[in-house]
């Protein structure tokens, strides 16, 4: 009977401690009808590897996860072996959009402020995009290509000043968080960029494993490299070309 009681206590602890951690909750949709069926993984960096967090199928156009919360951390949305996009696994109720018009994460903290953050980078890539369409369009007006590559040039070196700013900007805004060494690993372009957001940086940033790697790759070679296989570092956005043949429903896309 004493036997039963203690296992009984047990099963009640047990219970109690699952409901007082903290969990997430990731709803996700997609108009995308080629995900539909798929299966999704969210994964995350663990000893410099991927591992997979958890796994889903997109039926109907939707898919979720859920589970207990060990550590606020940075993961990335896997269909197969392909990345589409970053998100911060966080409490609260995480909401993922994927259309033929962009792919979001919404509804907590940190991915507000990520995606905000990625939504201005993406206005600035633009920009530099948009310069060799114009390029093009001087030349048809019988602009001189000289006084072209002057005037564009100018724009571009703009616009990179810009970007720049962004990056370091967001870094050192949230060197509290866990999307300071994200942005960092992923998003540093330059020497002098490195140096400048790690000469403002405190030791718990400085000292994270990604950090500490990446700037030893850059302090050693003196260029930026981002360290292969990505499977060593923090996931990335699915590369252009792939989203767009899965957003046009491309069947023989990878």
């Amino acid at each position: 009977m004493d036997k039963m009681k203690n296992l009984s206590y047990l099963f009640l602890l047990m219970a109690l401690m699952v409901s007082c951690s903290e969990s997430y909750v990731i709803q996700g949709t997609s108009s995308v009808s080629r995900l539909d069926g798929s299966k999704l993984y969210l994964k995350v960096v663990k000893d410099k590897k991927l591992s997979n967090l958890d796994s889903c199928e997109v039926v109907h156009g939707k898919f979720h996860f859920s589970g207990v919360l060990d550590t606020v951390q940075v993961a990335s949305l896997f269909m197969d072996d392909q990345s589409l996009m970053p998100l911060v696994v966080e409490k609260g109720d995480i909401s993922i959009t994927i259309d033929n018009g962009q792919q979001k994460v919404s509804g907590s903290p940190l991915n507000d402020l990520l995606y905000d953050f990625l939504d201005q980078h993406t206005q600035l890539q633009n920009q530099m995009v948009e310069l060799d369409h114009r390029y093009s369009q001087m030349l048809l007006d019988g602009v001189d290509e000289d006084e072209i590559e002057r005037i564009l040039n100018a724009e571009a070196a703009v616009i990179a000043q810009k970007e720049d700013s962004l990056v370091s900007g967001f870094v050192e805004e949230n060197f509290d968080n866990v999307l300071a060494p994200f942005v960092f690993v992923q998003m540093a372009t330059s020497v002098p960029q490195v140096e400048h957001i790690m000469s403002k940086a405190p030791d718990a940033f400085k000292n994270h494993p990604l950090v500490a790697e990446f700037y030893k790759s850059v302090t050693e070679s003196e260029m930026i490299e981002k360290p292969e296989p990505r499977e060593a570092t923090l996931p990335s956005e699915i590369d252009d070309a792939t989203i767009q043949d899965i957003l046009n429903g491309n069947e023989n896309a990878n």
